[in-house]
């Protein structure tokens, strides 16, 4: 758990000039850490470390949007965690601060030299610098850990490159990584999705109006449109949800809703035991396990009864989760 503070004391910086106020000579992960998974913690842990030698502060170098999202025109990742959700996670694996640099045509051009000496050097004045073993940055993807390490070494800071993390998953090593991560949720395996990010997916999105089915069916839901790069597998999930300090246990559907209309994908939720209006609020929803895959049902009578069931799973699995 981070500090009682923690969330006081973080540091977050967008686009600044210069190094920001309690970030002089810090010393810096970068990359774009979506998830900030655990393959991710390690490259924070060894950052802290190298920052306690240097009795530095210690921080992360990210960009928004996701420089493939950039080159696209338009979302194509599908992103483990929002923007709101990566800089939590930072602050909790202990760092001082996050600065994000907006990925735009100027920062794109910028050759490997060129970002080493006007970013890192020049504006963010880094004490040091720690990456992945597969961190690559600059036009055309130009510069390798390689690179950064010999130019580390002519522009005066240190520089460490952290070896590729392993875990065991189901009887099989596999390497923690956003790409493995992504295949276990399009898979609908949220619980190997959690072992490999350190905490259990989550998305974040604001309540918009639905067509009201579930309510005739006994099953009012909030509904969010995730978008359209989420490649999350459609289905029964049991999920909790956080909001305005609550946190509520619920069963959420992710799908195109077969039986009824066969529409664009929309993650609709049900709260157990609520009856408030959520329209206009934005939600966490945190996704506890996988409960069945989406299927269409010969009637709404068939649909409301497997509904009763899944609220049922969902509510039994959350509680005997707590008890342990």
């Amino acid at each position: 758990m981070p500090p009682a503070n923690a969330e006081k004391d973080f540091i977050t910086a967008l686009d600044p000039p210069f190094a920001p106020p309690g970030l002089e000579r810090a010393v810096y992960a970068i990359g774009n850490f979506d998830g900030a998974h655990r393959g991710h913690a390690a490259v924070i842990a060894r950052t802290r470390r190298v920052a306690a030698e240097l009795d530095a502060p210690s921080a992360a170098l990210t960009f928004e949007p996701h420089p493939a999202d950039f080159f696209a025109g338009r979302p194509v990742v599908f992103r483990l965690a929002p923007a709101s959700i990566k800089i939590r996670a930072l602050r909790d694996l202990g760092l001082t601060g996050i600065v994000t640099l907006t990925f735009n045509a100027a920062l794109a051009s910028l050759t490997a030299e060129e970002f080493v000496a006007k970013v890192l050097v020049a504006r963010l004045g880094v004490g040091a610098v720690i990456v992945g073993w597969d961190f690559h940055f600059g036009k055309g993807r130009g510069g390798s850990p390689a690179f950064l390490l010999d130019a580390g070494r002519r522009h005066g800071f240190r520089v460490e490159v952290i070896d590729k993390v392993e875990a065991a998953t189901s009887a099989e090593v596999a390497a923690i990584s956003s790409t493995a991560i992504r295949r276990a949720l399009e898979a609908g395996d949220v619980e190997a999705a959690a072992l490999l990010l350190g905490r259990p997916y989550s998305i974040v999105g604001t309540v918009i109006e639905g067509r009201k089915l579930g309510r005739a069916l006994g099953f009012p839901t909030a509904n969010i449109a995730l978008d359209a790069s989420n490649r999350l597998a459609h289905g029964i999930y049991a999920v909790e949800v956080l909001f305005d300090g609550a946190r509520r246990d619920a069963v959420a559907s992710y799908g195109t809703r077969p039986t009824v209309d066969n529409g664009a994908p929309m993650l609709e939720v049900f709260l157990f035991d609520f009856s408030d209006d959520l329209y206009g609020k934005t939600l966490e929803v945190v996704f506890a396990a996988h409960l069945r895959p989406e299927r269409k049902f010969d009637t709404l009578m068939a649909l409301k009864g497997q509904m009763d069931e899944d609220a049922a799973a969902a509510r039994a699995l959350l509680k005997a989760r707590r008890a342990f």
